[in-house]
Parts: structure tokens; sequence; C-alpha cells
């Protein structure tokens, strides 16, 4: 039996071509400058006419160790990153992901690395709390995300105006099942900041491989580039059709990914490949 809703096929059947963006940057442990950074970047990404904008994971902080980000964190609903991410999207009237910032957890001493949405009233319309943590051993590099993240635990898809939306962080990316608990989803966001030793070989396979297998549009804003603690992330920030074809990218450094979405392409995808309609799920 389809999951396909045959009125939000219909729906995106008679929408128009739009255009989304990702943003990439190389944030640095000052809020404030990154907050600036992104304020420029998302700027010019809507005079180039996007619509829906994503930035990377912590753009707002990318700090000298990993207990910065817990001195950063702001509480649900308020605090200086998410006041910026409200009124940004409000003055570009734009709908906004806000890469994922540091919100209070419940455990003393960690964060939740939360993704938030806001739409073009400025108002909050969803929050995914990332559940996938990162760990790595690998010669010099070692990460453990767990030892300051607390994980979230629900899948989070918001209906927009650009259709529905599934959103994920990161390494997330790696992880299949999640994507197919969306159910069907139009595009899926990823604000990132993977690795340079694990991004060049792993990052674009699996960005295109999730937009394949979900014949959706990946948005992935990426950081990229070196970072003041000496940290090296790759960048290569895509927009992905639902064929997997990359339709812009931004290799390294700051900038601004742009590309147009087009629901009727999908949709007829979609009909001639009806391979979301004969998963079979165990």
């Amino acid at each position: 039996m389809s999951d396909v809703n045959p009125t939000q096929q219909h729906h995106a059947e008679q929408m128009k071509v739009f255009k989304v963006a990702a943003i990439q940057m190389a944030s640095g442990p000052n809020v404030t400058g990154n907050l600036n950074e992104a304020r420029r970047l998302i700027a010019t990404a809507a005079e180039q006419g996007a619509h829906l904008v994503v930035l990377p994971e912590f753009f707002a902080i990318m700090g000298m160790s990993e207990q910065d980000k817990i001195v950063a964190r702001e509480q649900p609903g308020q605090g200086m990153i998410q006041s910026f991410l409200s009124e940004t999207a409000r003055r570009h009237k734009i709908w906004l992901v806000g890469g994922s910032i540091p919100l209070a957890a419940s455990v003393p001493g960690k964060v939740l690395n939360s993704c938030l949405v806001f739409d073009g009233h400025g108002e909050q319309v969803a929050r995914y709390d990332k559940i996938h943590l990162f760990s790595l051993e690998l010669g010099n590099e070692r990460y453990d995300e767990a030892k300051t993240i607390e994980p979230g635990n629900q899948v989070v898809v918001v209906d927009s105006p650009f259709g529905r939306i599934g959103l994920a962080v990161c390494y997330d990316l790696r992880f299949p099942e999640l994507f197919r608990a969306m159910k069907e989803v139009d595009i899926i966001v990823l604000p990132s900041a993977f690795t340079e030793t694990t991004g060049k070989m792993h990052w674009e396979v699996l960005v295109r491989a999730r937009a394949v297998e979900n014949l959706a549009y990946v948005i992935a804003a990426a950081q990229g580039g070196y970072h003041v603690s000496g940290r090296e992330t790759h960048g290569n920030s895509m927009i992905v059709g639902p064929w997997g074809c990359v339709l812009d990218r931004l290799p390294r450094g700051s900038g601004v990914v742009i590309a147009e979405v087009n629901p009727s392409y999908q949709a007829s995808l979609r009909a001639s490949l009806p391979a979301l309609a004969h998963r079979v799920l165990f």
C-alpha cells in the first residue's frame, strides 16, 4: 500500500518552481562574529530569490574546545541565537532552518544539538534534536559527541509551503532508517560539520544516496574550512535533486549554494519510478 497522500501529491504537482539555499561557513568561537557572517550570507541568499535557507551545524559556535558550546547554550525560546534566527527569517520573509544550536539539556554539563525551523513570520515551527552522536578514533583524530551532547529521540517532519521537510543533522546522514521513518518527504535538510577525513570519502555519496532512495531534494549545508581550534571541516555544501544530480555546490569557505526545486519534476519522477510505494518495512 502506498504512503503517498493523493492530496499532497496533487498539491506538489501544482506548486511552482522555487529557490532554496544552503549556507556554508567556517565558524569560530565568537558567537557575535558568527551571527554577523550568517546574517550577511542569508541576506545574499534572499537577494538571489531563495525562499528556504539552511544554515550549517553549530553555525553560531565552533569553539576552541567542546566545552565552549556548553557555555553558549540557550534555554528553549530565549537567547541571542534564537532571536537572531527569528528576526532574520521575519526580515527576509523566508523559511530559515537554523542549522543547529546548543540548547540546554536535562543532563548537567551537556547540550542538545538542536535544529530549529522558523517561518516567514519569524515563528518557530519545528525543532529536531540530533539523534545520532558522532564518535571517531582514527589516527590523531578523536571525537566523542556523547561526552557533551544529549541525544534526541524524535523523528521530526514539518509541513511547509514547500512540501514536507524532514530534519536531520550531520552524522544522522549515515543512518538511512532515520529517513525511512520520516515516511514521505519532499525535501531533506541536513546541517552538518563533517570532518575532512570522513567527508572526502563519504559525504557526497551519502548525500546523493539519501536523495535517490527518498526521491527527495536534499539541502546539505556544511561547515567548510579551517577553524580557529585547528579543526578542519569538509565543506562541499550541496543541493541534490531527487534523481541524485548535484544542482549546486561550494567546495570550501563561506558562501551560498542555491538551486531551484521543481515539485512537478519530482512528482513525475515518483510517478515514473514508484519506489516509495514499493517499500516493504520489516
